[in-house]
């Protein structure tokens, strides 16, 4: 869904171009982000210093000379766009019967069975190396309703699996057959998974160790209490830190909407100071623009969050400030769980070589998958976008 009248940071429209400069189609980045193709073609020729309008299909002069050679090999372009055809078609195949393959020729059968209004049975014998002869034979003994149920379920359930990178497990995978019209037990569907030997990413949970520095008092004014009724009532924030392999540590600030769970604002840094979390919050604000002296920012007691900088900056937004206990995460659990949602799902599995390639990754992450396509438990098993969305119709 795309939003009218959004408003976008320097920042984001600058990772924007960096997106497209990766050679990914504008029509996917437009669909991924929420932003129209005008937007995206003016931030490109900006950075560009031109005023051309992008486009995927440029147009070409074509001599007389030219034009009749490619008459002649007008068939022959024919015939390869048909092999290409033929081999996109078979590289399906085997991709969607990956589960299949090894499981013997039954197994084979049914998937060719459930394709056969998709591909050419004669394709699909061939391409996984079956005779015909042995598939129509194998009608004589009928394939049982459970059977081809428990097929489709497993391809479904493999569908949503690969479409979410592997970081979903039974339960979000349970839901969204649901949503798709399946009747189906989360059992059966833990079962299926275990069948197919899938399971989500999973990662051990990070230790923190006590720190000896004395740390003044603040006041909790949330007191884990992380319930809103609506957006822009209470943001958290916090940092966390990217390795990469040439520059070293690098940092995250995110700002996390505690009702739709959106991560409304975020900085990337190679060092961690205030002006890091300033950057964070200035991108929140301008995202949300709420109403002044409405919001409450919990955060933990860093340094960054306790800076003179920072306190100044929340004080010409009107925005009240909140602070967890010494020693205790679980006061600011909310953006702790994002924190480690990003490890698990992304992190833990990139070596990133420099602050570039952290920085598109994880901007990519927030923006095109957290925000916008990973459904949340917390909210319905909506997406953040979606719940401030429907917010902002409620408002």
């Amino acid at each position: 869904m795309r939003e009218t009248g959004k408003r976008y940071t320097d920042e984001f429209k600058k990772m924007i171009v960096e997106v497209y400069n990766t050679g990914k189609p504008v029509k996917e980045i437009c669909e991924e982000y929420g932003i129209n193709y005008a937007s995206v073609n003016n931030w490109v020729n900006k950075a560009q210093g031109g005023s051309k309008k992008i486009s995927s299909k440029p147009l070409i002069k074509i001599s007389k000379a030219d034009r009749k050679t490619l008459k002649e090999n007008e068939n022959e372009i024919l015939r390869l766009k048909k092999e290409n055809e033929r081999i996109a078609m078979e590289n399906e195949i085997f991709k969607k019967s990956y589960c299949h393959i090894h499981a013997g020729t039954k197994a084979i059968i049914k998937f060719i069975y459930t394709h056969k209004d998709k591909y050419p049975v004669k394709l699909q014998c061939r391409v996984l190396g079956i005779p015909r002869s042995t598939y129509y034979e194998s009608f004589h003994k009928k394939i049982s309703k459970r059977e081809l149920e428990n097929t489709i379920l497993k391809e479904k359930i493999m569908e949503i699996y690969n479409e979410s990178k592997r970081r979903y497990g039974a339960p979000k995978i349970h839901q969204i057959l649901c949503d798709n019209g399946f009747e189906v037990s989360i059992k059966r569907v833990q079962r299926k998974m275990k069948e197919l030997g899938i399971c989500s990413i999973v990662t051990e949970k990070f230790k923190p160790t006590r720190s000896s520095q004395k740390v003044e008092e603040k006041p909790n004014i949330l007191n884990q209490d992380f319930s809103a009724e609506n957006i822009n009532e209470k943001w958290a924030g916090d940092i966390t830190y990217i390795h990469t392999i040439k520059d070293g540590w690098c940092y995250l600030a995110a700002v996390l909407d505690l009702c739709s769970k959106k991560v409304i604002g975020h900085s990337f840094g190679r060092t961690m100071d205030a002006d890091l979390v300033i950057e964070a919050l200035n991108n929140a604000y301008v995202n949300q623009h709420p109403k002044k002296g409405e919001v409450i920012f919990h955060s933990d007691l860093g340094s960054q969050y306790t800076s003179s900088a920072f306190i100044e900056q929340l004080k010409k937004y009107e925005i009240i400030q909140s602070h967890s206990r010494k020693g205790c995460p679980y006061d600011n659990a909310c953006v702790e769980s994002f924190n480690s949602i990003l490890k698990k799902e992304l992190v833990n599995h990139m070596r990133y070589y420099d602050f570039y390639s952290a920085r598109l990754s994880i901007f990519e992450f927030i923006e095109a998958w957290y925000n916008r396509k990973r459904i949340h438990g917390a909210i319905g098993y909506m997406t953040p976008q979606m719940k401030e969305n429907q917010c902002k119709n409620i408002l």
